[in-house]
């Protein structure tokens, strides 16, 4: 039998041109919740280096603006390098509560940007990361498309950690990939605050029969500087991002969440042995899988535009 814990969803708003204050920010969210007992902490897609909602860059079929170009630039300066401050200060974080996070940031790699998701082990520090393989519409403009050699699980003392992000949750193989690796804490950080979000984390949570942990931000369009271009809206208190985020049981129970209301930090109580109940009828990647029929291959190496030999 294994022992519960507490795990943890920080729904909370990023300040897009500040990385560091972003970062010092989520920091203190996981002190926060580390102090609720908290041994898991899910934050949200993009946190760290924004997610421009509402932005075009200035980039019509066939043109590229100036004003895009610049947007662009400034959008880059305020990403983040995994060696730099905002990692180390997340880094300091876990490891003085020995807590496990998970958190989304824009990766600054070169002149390319990769919307990434980054896992702290609290005794380890920073062990791993996780590229969106398949930027969705106009994120194709701005982010580079990651490969098959960072889509890592974890083993813990707490389960298997894995993590999705948004709408790579649509892609069937992706998610079967993931629970081929016995991810057991599956994680979703996301900008998707539609309805139709917690019905596919239930759905993934049946279907993989894993605990489900989504975060997405509550921002308001005063978090964002002067310069931003958003199609919502220029009013201070329009909200950009309404939040949704949530905590799924195995057999789609929502345990914690969807809140629209602000900021805020979801907790629940997870008892792992939940998974091994619920796979009792249903294994997708066991015995409910058909391998004489389906047959899916992973190609998990880096991929590299210049290669020396």
């Amino acid at each position: 039998m294994s022992t519960p814990f507490t795990a943890a969803v920080v729904q909370m708003a990023s300040l897009p041109d500040d990385p560091l204050a972003t970062a010092e920010k989520a920091a203190a969210r996981l002190r926060e919740a580390a102090a609720r007992g908290a041994k898991l902490a899910v934050f949200p897609e993009a946190l760290i280096g924004g997610y421009p909602k509402g932005a075009s860059f200035g980039a019509p079929i066939g043109m590229r603006k100036p004003e895009g170009r610049a947007a662009f630039a400034r959008y880059h300066a305020a990403a983040i390098d995994l060696d730099g401050p905002e990692v180390a200060l997340l880094a300091e974080a876990t490891a003085e509560t020995g807590i496990f996070a998970v958190v989304g940031v824009i990766e600054r790699d070169g002149a390319t940007l990769y919307c990434t998701v980054l896992y702290f082990d609290g005794e380890k520090g920073l062990v791993g990361k996780h590229r969106k393989l398949m930027p969705t519409a106009g994120e194709r403009l701005i982010w580079g498309f990651g490969d098959g050699s960072t889509m890592p699980a974890f083993k813990t003392a707490l389960g298997t950690i894995g993590a999705v992000i948004c709408w790579e949750n649509y892609m069937p193989a992706l998610r079967m990939h993931m629970y081929h690796q016995g991810v057991s804490l599956y994680c979703a950080p996301t900008a998707d605050d539609r309805d139709t979000w917690l019905p596919t984390m239930q759905h993934i949570a049946l279907e993989g029969r894993t605990f489900v942990l989504t975060a997405c931000q509550h921002i308001t369009r005063a978090a964002y500087g002067p310069d931003h271009e958003s199609a919502l809206g220029d009013e201070p208190d329009r909200v950009m991002m309404r939040g949704g985020s949530a905590i799924i049981s195995p057999l789609g129970r929502v345990l914690a969440g969807p809140d629209f209301s602000g900021e805020t930090i979801l907790y629940a109580e997870i008892d792992p042995d939940e998974v091994m109940r619920a796979k009792f009828d249903f294994d997708v990647t066991g015995h409910y899988a058909r391998p004489d029929v389906f047959e899916i291959r992973v190609d998990t190496r880096p991929k590299s535009a210049v290669r020396e030999v």
